[in-house]
């Protein structure tokens, strides 16, 4: 769409001056935004640049404390997510708010005021809605039996059915294979046919290009400069949100002395519902190698890498590092064979970290060796946490300030940072950039490139295929608890993985 074309918009959304502070912290600085009908903008910006700020007074959850909005030309004052769906704004979030064991229909109509509406009328407006926009779901599935897919389907249609005409989307892409973004982005598409505003924040620099028609870049709580997408690149636009050049290139390099440090043999592990979440699963991962994990979410992940790790019971099956079998040990056991194990969870602080400590503290529990006593020599973690917020840009107040403060890229920075400094012979890691800026996110690829590069046996469970594809070694597709294939990343394709992802085993007619 060209330039023209836009200015002759009607506005949907018109920032003036928005200013939002926490107590000393400036998260927004007079920022100016417009979102015009009929276009997609994307927003984008490192973590803490105040994207999810902004998002959050446009939607209700916060109140700005400087300048106006004005929604399709009249200047409205905002005060909870109630106020924002009356003026036709929905926010879809990265994690979806469903209910399980409802159908899609129990859930678009949850949370509706006045009086109830009967099924018949429920279901005839919700498929006139997925006719009008393209959207493919069944009303009376229920979203346990559903792909990740179908769900984000259903959370589009709850803020349509509630006559929603400006829409933000917060990493939607994050957890879908190739062929559902594709699919998700016609739906974009088609709404943007029909006169629909749409603010789409990603960090995936490719589907920036691919789906908007401008992209607003936010730099440290200021806007720094709107570009027509058509008139920008993935360069540019990565430099105007850091502030400098950057080189947008993941490493692979190749080491010598490759061998197999972990053999996973017929692995099979329950989910915490009792289903076979992992299921015969044989796999061997070496050192000197980073091991890519690809798979829609709920496939079996979590599980396999808590099972590595020692933390969750394991069905059948044998977990052997250097021909020793961990299955059956705690982590404290695993480690007391000699076994240097690092571990990224994707839970960072329900299991990676604890919230009300400090960085200090946090690395204590890693490094604390009860063998030497009570007494506690506090000046090597209080190093290596001084450390961690020079090497890798942590943003907090003080190394004693509890992690839960922190925002979730920094949390993301410090259990990965502390993992690395402990010398592991086995890292696992899950999604560690979720959540990081581009900045941040190379910064961790460099990291893991270190650890493979000194013989560790790198396991890296990933979202973003285009990172997989360029920093793994070999790939491993997962699907419904099976190992679906083991690809060599340097001649495969996104595609074959999505196939895969599906189910679908390579060399399958």
């Amino acid at each position: 769409m060209n330039k023209l074309a836009l200015d002759k918009k009607e506005k949907a959304i018109e920032l003036q001056g928005i200013t939002k502070t926490f107590g000393s912290v400036v998260a927004n600085d007079h920022i100016n935004l417009e979102v015009r009908r009929g276009e997609i903008l994307a927003l984008l910006g490192e973590n803490g640049s105040g994207k999810t700020t902004l998002m959050n007074m446009i939607s209700g959850i916060y109140h700005p404390d400087e300048g106006t909005i004005k929604i399709n030309g009249k200047e409205v004052t905002i005060n909870s997510p109630i106020d924002a769906g009356k003026l036709g704004i929905g926010m879809i979030h990265q994690h979806f708010k469903l209910v399980d064991v409802f159908s899609a229909m129990d859930n678009v109509a949850m949370g509706m005021e006045g009086k109830r509406v009967k099924p018949k009328e429920l279901k005839e407006k919700l498929t006139k809605l997925t006719e009008k926009y393209g959207l493919e779901v069944e009303p009376e599935k229920k979203i346990y039996n559903m792909s990740v897919s179908e769900k984000q389907t259903v959370e589009i249609l709850k803020v349509l059915y509630r006559n929603a005409d400006i829409l933000i989307l917060d990493e939607p892409t994050a957890v879908l294979t190739p062929q559902e973004t594709k699919k998700l982005f016609r739906i974009l598409r088609k709404m943007k046919e029909q006169g629909s505003a749409i603010i789409i924040i990603t960090h995936k620099l490719n589907e920036v290009m691919e789906i908007s028609d401008r992209v607003t870049i936010l730099r440290k709580g200021q806007s720094v400069e709107t570009v027509n997408t058509s008139e920008t690149n993935e360069k540019q636009l990565t430099e105007l949100m850091v502030g400098r050049p950057v080189t947008l290139e993941i490493q692979r390099p190749q080491c010598e002395n490759v061998f197999t440090r972990l053999k996973i043999v017929d692995l099979s592990v329950k989910a915490a519902d009792g289903n076979m979440a992992v299921k015969d699963l044989n796999l061997e991962i070496k050192a000197g190698e980073i091991l890519g994990v690809a798979g829609v979410a709920g496939s079996g992940q979590k599980e396999l890498c808590e099972s590595i790790a020692g933390l969750i019971p394991v069905q059948a099956g044998a977990i052997l590092h250097n021909k020793e079998n961990i299955v059956g040990k705690t982590p404290r056991e695993i480690a007391n064979l000699g076994i240097s194990l690092g571990f990224v969870p994707e839970d960072r602080l329900g299991m990676g970290l604890v919230a009300s400590m400090g960085m200090v503290d946090n690395i204590l529990l890693k490094t604390y060796d009860k063998t030497k006593g009570i007494f506690i020599d506090r000046k090597p973690a209080r190093k290596m946490a001084e450390d961690l917020v020079e090497k890798l840009g942590v943003v907090t107040p003080s190394v004693d300030t509890p992690v839960r403060l922190m925002s979730g890229g920094n949390v993301q920075k410090v259990l990965l940072g502390r993992e690395i400094e402990s010398n592991p012979s086995v890292l696992v890691t899950a999604y560690p950039v979720r959540g990081l800026d581009i900045n941040s996110s190379y910064t961790i690829y460099d990291l893991l490139n270190e650890q493979k590069k000194k013989g560790v046996a790198v396991l890296f469970i990933g979202e973003d295929l285009d990172v997989l594809l360029q920093i793994s070694d070999r790939i491993m597709v997962m699907c419904h608890g099976e190992a679906i294939g083991v690809v060599d990343a340097k001649s495969t394709t996104k595609e074959e993985l999505g196939l895969m992802m599906a189910g679908k085993k390579k060399g399958d007619a």
